[in-house]
């Protein structure tokens, strides 16, 4: 039986590849999809991929997560820096919890060094481009 991972996406990652290539690359939100069931499937993992602009989606998807999911792997994106309202729901999740930023963070606006998801994450990636998707995937095998 292969377990369910919840991909989530905060804001403005539905612009990706077209919003800041330079910082985010080309690729889109749904190429990012393709290549993370792509690689669930060979670690035998099955994927609940969501992505939202509004915080309380993201919110509901965490405590659907909490009866479905063995873990989330998150972008929260801008709601890194300011959402209490997502570290709130991801304490109450008992699973494992990625924090994932396709940039690095720490190179770039001082705001942006500080996360909220940080506190309750088990694992945290940076930098590592979209590849990141799928190199997190490893922490739930």
């Amino acid at each position: 039986m292969s377990k369910l991972i919840y991909v989530l996406n905060g804001p403005n990652l539905n612009l990706l590849g077209k919003r800041e290539p330079e910082i985010y690359g080309s690729e889109t939100l749904a190429d990012v999809e393709a290549r993370v069931r792509r690689k669930a499937a060979t670690l035998g993992l099955e994927i609940e991929f969501f992505q939202s602009n509004y915080e309380g989606a993201i919110v509901e998807k965490i405590h659907e997560a909490r009866e479905r999911a063995a873990g989330i792997l998150i972008n929260p994106a801008a709601y890194t820096h300011t959402s209490v309202a997502i570290l709130d729901a991801l304490n109450a999740f008992d699973g494992a919890v990625v924090e994932l930023h396709i940039s690095n963070v720490h190179q770039r606006e001082a705001f942006r060094h500080h996360s909220y998801v940080s506190a309750r994450a088990d694992a945290v990636m940076a930098g590592f481009g979209t590849l990141g998707y799928e190199l997190a995937l490893e922490h739930f095998k």
